[in-house]
């Protein structure tokens, strides 16, 4: 009983040697048993860590709950990583989820990706977090606030980091942000599909958007709907 106690009272879950502080509407359920398990983005970790490269340098679109960020620098040990997430209430928790590892070259903008610079836009936070989005319409009656957003233009972004990798989980945005942009810079990028959202056309926008840039499909870190492209292999 003691021992489960001593447990009960550690304020990190462990997981890919990572430490994950505990959060009551964060870290529970599925996400808290598949943080344990080492499957928590399971698909695009196997792919980053077969592909990233120490002292890399990665722009991270959809930071999540920091996790992926952690990864890249403390597994991977990357040059730096700039990572956008759009959604203000998980700003802070990255930032411990950072803390905790000792990481200190992870920049965290809360603001969008955009094809040109424009006004702010609403971002609609929800009782559950992770459900808060720039959509209005959905799940309505769990709406318990709205933030501004501010939208960077994704061509200075790209000129002023040169990036060598990519890491995009956007929710359906990619197919519409990555035509955009020019990222012939880039080395690698690992991006999840969301095909239920965007159908054939927006996948087949992000292959051809990929293919301009000179990077290729690499099968053998890709995996359902995320996919990697990558130069010279």
């Amino acid at each position: 009983m003691e021992g489960n106690e001593a447990v009960d009272r550690d304020p990190y879950l462990r997981s890919r040697g990572l430490r994950i502080p505990k959060h009551p509407a964060l870290t529970t359920g599925r996400v808290r048993a598949a943080l344990k398990e080492g499957t928590y983005e399971r698909k695009e970790c196997d792919a980053v860590m077969r592909v990233v490269r120490e002292g890399d340098t990665v722009l991270e679109l959809g930071g999540g709950i920091g996790y992926m960020s952690t990864l890249l620098s403390v597994k991977k040990k990357v040059r730096r990583v700039v990572s956008y997430e759009a959604n203000p209430t998980l700003i802070d928790y990255i930032h411990s989820v950072h803390a905790a590892n000792g990481v200190q070259n992870v920049e965290v903008r809360n603001a969008l990706l955009s094809a040109e610079a424009g006004e702010p836009v609403p971002f609609y936070i929800r009782k559950n977090f992770l459900a808060s989005s720039m959509d209005s319409e959905i799940d309505k009656e769990a709406i318990t606030g709205k933030a501004m957003i501010a939208r960077h233009p994704i061509g200075p972004v790209l000129d002023d980091l040169a990036p060598d990798v990519l890491v995009c989980d956007i929710e359906g945005a990619e197919a519409e942000l990555l035509p955009a942009a020019d990222w012939s810079g880039l080395r690698v990028a690992v991006i999840e599909l969301h095909p239920q959202w965007i159908g054939q056309s927006g996948v087949q926008a992000v292959f051809d958007v990929m293919q301009k840039a000179g990077l290729t499909y690499f099968p053998k870190a890709s995996e359902q709907k995320v996919v990697t492209f990558r130069k010279d292999w």
